[in-house]
């Protein structure tokens, strides 16, 4: 690992660390929108996978009947009171990791990589859910839903933060782990490495068909070198 070139990798969390976690994130978003706006929403109808969660809830209580106006005026209390709800409901994710992702970023950790989160998940459940794992020690920092507009953004704004805290030059290599279309977009987006792995509900065709770098059918003898390469 050249000292003038020190790598990145950015992961996303549903389908590609953990998967099947439960109900509960959908279920917050949906008591949050009642809690707040008094809005009986539904996340039945809507493909969240590789959404963010602010886009989620904006079409849940569009759906419901609140005008845009009045999806701008509650998004800020929705999405403060759906994080405490989560933060009070998640259980124990430790059944719930991938497989391989444990021995790859123990490998990442032992070998002082950086590693971040880039995902759809507003912040503080995003980080309940690592930490509910036991994952969390793995990541530096992460990037949000509540940061950007799309996923593409929001790899960008992990991208600037590492390079701010000087952990990566511009020649350092960096990948995004991702199990949807939307993780290999929003890498093709920023010039960096594309990791697909088949663990969440897209399957293998679909993610093949946007020409990840790389796809995996899971992280089990991921390889990082070549990856890092």
């Amino acid at each position: 690992m050249p000292a003038d070139a020190p790598p990145l990798l950015l992961f996303d969390i549903d389908g590609t660390l953990m998967r099947k976690s439960g109900p509960h994130h959908r279920q917050v978003l949906v008591d949050a929108v009642r809690m707040v706006a008094g809005l009986d929403a539904t996340t039945d109808h809507i493909p969240v996978q590789g959404m963010l969660d602010r886009d989620i809830l904006r079409w849940m209580m569009r759906d419901a009947g609140a005008s845009a106006t009045r999806i701008t005026r509650a998004m800020p209390a929705i999405v403060e009171q759906a994080q405490q709800l989560y933060v009070e409901r998640c259980p124990d994710l430790t059944a719930k990791v991938c497989p391989g992702v444990r021995t790859l970023l123990n490998r990442v950790t032992r070998r002082r990589i950086k590693a971040g989160l880039v995902t759809g998940n507003l912040s503080t459940i995003g980080w309940t859910k690592v930490d509910r794992a036991g994952l969390k020690h793995h990541f530096a920092f992460g990037s949000f839903a509540e940061e950007g507009k799309d996923r593409a953004t929001l790899a960008r704004r992990a991208i600037a933060h590492a390079r701010r805290e000087k952990w990566i030059t511009r020649h350092s290599p960096i990948a995004l782990f991702g199990d949807h279309e939307n993780d290999i977009l929003a890498a093709k987006a920023n010039g960096i490495r594309s990791v697909a792995v088949a663990t969440g509900i897209s399957l293998p065709a679909q993610l093949a068909a946007l020409q990840p770098d790389f796809l995996l059918t899971d992280l089990r003898n991921c390889p990082l070198e070549e990856i890092l390469s």
